[in-house]
């Protein structure tokens, strides 16, 4: 796999039926390993073990419908009292970061009302604050500690 823009951590792979899987703490189980899965847990062990974010308040793969459609939020973060902050949309290295893909995060964030969004693919991210009563937003350079959202 390529190595990404984010910090190395303890991975744990294994093989099943020649496939290669990957360890999710969030989910506590093995998953499939493709490129963007890749990301997803290089970025979940970012936000817990160097921007202290309590892994008990993110998860992976969110179920979410919009109309008909029923979609898939790559990780959300909630508040205490289980209100979801934040959505975060991976892609893999190879996938460009394009409007398509904040488009995308924006459909979901219209049924969550998060406060930051972000999109990596372990490359590049972007970490976006809505200011809802300005009906604005503002790009942040970094991810903010647990402790400052």
């Amino acid at each position: 796999m390529k190595q990404l823009n984010l910090p190395p951590y303890q991975i744990r792979v294994k093989e099943v039926n020649g496939r290669k899987q990957i360890f999710d703490v969030l989910r506590r189980k093995y998953i499939t390993l493709t490129p963007e899965e890749w990301v997803r847990q290089h970025f979940i062990h970012y936000l817990i073990e160097h921007k202290y974010y309590p892994a008990s308040l993110l998860a992976n793969e969110v179920p979410l419908q919009v109309g008909e459609k029923k979609v898939r939020a790559d990780s959300v973060l909630y508040d205490n009292q289980l209100r979801p902050r934040m959505i975060i949309e991976y892609k893999a290295p190879s996938i460009p970061l394009t409007q398509k893909v904040f488009d995308q995060i924006s459909v979901y964030n219209l049924l969550l009302h998060v406060d930051y969004l972000i999109v990596s693919n372990g490359l590049d991210t972007y970490i976006c604050k809505m200011d809802y009563e300005n009906q604005t937003y503002a790009f942040l350079e970094t991810i903010p500690d647990y402790q400052n959202i």
